[in-house]
């Protein structure tokens, strides 16, 4: 059960104590405090539109007086609570803005970098060049709503993570149609290869190649390349390598490739009948060799339970 010194949202609308308890638990991250915290202001801010609109209207009538006036004044006070408990927007855009701020000073006090794109758990290794056949499909997954702005853990998303997943999550949703995989099962493997796109791999000119998976290219391959330095593990040990690798136009044709590679690669098969949860679809990846990374499953694993929404 709440108490009374948990259950903020009731106070009135300009109680200022109230208001300085609840700014105290919104600093420290809680959901319902920052709820609280919003939903005030919302109702400040509704109480100063009426407040402005009443003093617009000429007042010389015979029923107009201080006493009037105070009394006015509070019912406009509980009318703007009432208007904001059902919400007019403004508590929900300051609710997002809050939460991005406490997720990035949790992400200073882990010791990510803000900006950097790099998740101070899952340090990327690219995979090994695979080349399909027979198309396969993964039985469809249904997880539980996600909430925007807020990752698997109940943490809030820090800033560059919300990014990465607002930019590409439309080409991971096709690419889960395709596969049968979980949408963010796959755009944690592209954070972990490219730093959260910090880090991804260029053509000659400078420009971005657009892999976001990492995926070399063979002999097989037709389309365009780009030359980068990687890291492969050899017998559990580091190596750095020039190697060539994919290139593509957009990050679209990156998702429509990967999930090509996935379905008609006999050897990703398990991967596929595994996709039901994050440990088993990142495992599958390590078994079937798309990375020599030993701890590649691992680092998959924390990306998708404690990143992604």
């Amino acid at each position: 059960m709440i108490g009374p010194s948990s259950d903020m949202s009731s106070k009135f609308a300009l109680d200022t104590k109230g208001l300085g308890e609840l700014k105290q638990s919104a600093k420290a991250g809680s959901p319902e405090a920052l709820r609280g915290a919003a939903t005030q202001f919302e109702a400040m801010f509704i109480n100063m539109m009426m407040k402005s609109m009443r003093d617009a209207t000429p007042q010389e009538g015979m029923l107009d007086s201080q006493q009037s006036k105070m009394f006015t004044g509070m019912l406009d006070q509980q009318m703007s609570q009432n208007m904001a408990k059902r919400g007019i927007g403004l508590a929900d855009v300051l609710i997002r803005q809050l939460s991005a701020q406490a997720a990035g000073a949790q992400a200073l006090a882990i010791g990510a970098e803000p900006g950097s794109g790099q998740d101070p758990l899952a340090m990327p290794e690219l995979p090994l060049n695979r080349i399909g056949s027979e198309p396969l499909k993964a039985p469809p997954v249904h997880l539980a709503p996600s909430t925007p702005g807020i990752a698997a853990n109940g943490r809030p998303q820090a800033p560059h993570v919300r990014q990465f997943q607002e930019k590409l999550g439309v080409h991971a949703d096709e690419a889960e149609r395709a596969t049968g995989i979980p949408a963010k099962f796959m755009l944690s493997q592209a954070a972990l290869e490219t730093g959260w796109g910090k880090r991804e791999i260029r053509n000659a000119d400078g420009s971005v190649s657009n892999n976001l998976f990492g995926i070399k290219a063979g002999p097989g391959w037709k389309g365009k390349v780009a030359t980068a330095v990687t890291t492969e593990f050899i017998n559990g040990v580091p190596r750095t390598r020039v190697e060539k690798f994919r290139a593509y136009d957009s990050p679209a044709d990156s998702f429509k490739d990967y999930a090509r590679l996935i379905t008609t690669n006999p050897r990703y098969e398990k991967v596929l009948a595994n996709a039901k949860d994050a440990a088993g679809f990142a495992q599958g990846l390590q078994n079937a060799g798309y990375a020599t990374d030993p701890q590649y499953a691992a680092k998959l694993t924390r990306i998708i339970r404690n990143n992604l929404a």
